[in-house]
C-alpha cells in the first residue's frame, strides 16, 4: 500500500549495511520506487573490511553511493552516527520529503521521530527482528523478508535425497493465518471510517490501518495486496466492487458482516 501522494516524493535512502545483506538491495530498491523517487542514495559500511567486498556490483547497479565510515571500536556499529549526521544535514536542504532508513537498529528510533517533527514522511525497512520502538517512530515499516527476491543470511545445510522435505516458501506458510490481533484493527478501522450502512472505501482502510500500525503488510501473511486479503475473510467481511468514472476500474468498498 503506498503512501498518499507517493508518486511525488522526494527520498533520501540511508542504508546501514551492516543491517542489510548485499543481496536484498534490487528487490528494496524496487519497493522504495513505488513509494516515491530516491533523490539521494547513500550506504554507510566500514569498507575497507572483507565482507564489504560483495556489495560493489550492486552499488554500481543501482547507483547508490558508499560512505566510508571506520570501526574505530570492536563490536560496535561504526555507520549510525554517519548516517545520522547525514540525514540532519539533507533535512535542512529543503530538497526532500522523507526519508527511507533502511536498518534492523533501534538507535535510529530518535532520527525518525525527529525526521517526522520536521514533516518528513519517514520509511523504515528492516529485518523481522527489528526492535519494535524504531518500527512505530516509522510512517511506515516493511519487513525485507517479504520483498521480492529476499534472501535469509544463512543458509540451511543440504539434507539427504530420501529425507528431503518440500520447502515452503513464506508466503504460502503465512497463507490464511491471520491472527487475532490482525483481525481486530481490521474490524476497528472499519467501524472508524464507515458510513450510515457500514460501508468503507478499501483505500482508507489500508492507509488507516497503517498509520495505526507501521509494519502491516498483507505480504506479512502471504497475500499480494489488501483486497485479495480482505477477500479471504468473508466470513467477517462484506465486499462490494463498484464502477468508477474510468472504463475496467471498480472502486472497492468493505463492511463487516452482522453490522
Amino acid at each position: 500500500m503506498p503512501l498518499s501522494n507517493s508518486k511525488d516524493l522526494k527520498l533520501a535512502v540511508l542504508i546501514d549495511a551492516d543491517n542489510v545483506p548485499y543481496s536484498n538491495v534490487k528487490g528494496m530498491m524496487e519497493e522504495i520506487a513505488k513509494l516515491g523517487t530516491p533523490t539521494t542514495k547513500r550506504i554507510y559500511a566500514d569498507w575497507t573490511k572483507p565482507n564489504a567486498n560483495g556489495w560493489k556490483a550492486v552499488l554500481l547497479e543501482h547507483a547508490i553511493t558508499p560512505i566510508q565510515q571506520y570501526s574505530y571500536t570492536v563490536g560496535k556499529n561504526s555507520s549510525d552516527s554517519a548516517l545520522i549526521i547525514d540525514a540532519m544535514d539533507l533535512l535542512y536542504s529543503g530538497k526532500l520529503d522523507g526519508f527511507c532508513i533502511v536498518s534492523s537498529d533501534s538507535d535510529f528510533t530518535r532520527l525518525a521521530v525527529r525526521l517526522r517533527e520536521s514533516g518528513m514522511k519517514v520509511i523504515g525497512i528492516g529485518e523481522k527482528k527489528t526492535p519494535n520502538s524504531f518500527i512505530v517512530a516509522c510512517d511506515r515499516f516493511i519487513y525485507i523478508e517479504v520483498l521480492d527476491g529476499a534472501t535469509q543470511k544463512k543458509k540451511p545445510k543440504a539434507v539427504a535425497a530420501d529425507t528431503k522435505k518440500p520447502v515452503e516458501k513464506p508466503a504460502e506458510k503465512a497463507l490464511h493465518k491471520i491472527d487475532k490481533q490482525t483481525i481486530e484493527l481490521i474490524e476497528s478501522t472499519i467501524e472508524d471510517i464507515e458510513d450510515d450502512d457500514g460501508w468503507a472505501f478499501l483505500g482508507d482502510v489500508g492507509n488507516l490501518i497503517v498509520k495505526k500500525k507501521p509494519e502491516f503488510d498483507p505480504r506479512n501473511y502471504g497475500y499480494s495486496k489488501l483486497t485479495p486479503m480482505l477477500k479471504s475473510l468473508t466470513d467477517i467481511l462484506e465486499i462490494d466492487e463498484r464502477e468508477s468514472d474510468k472504463k475496467g476500474i471498480k472502486h472497492v468498498y468493505v463492511r463487516l458482516r452482522f453490522n
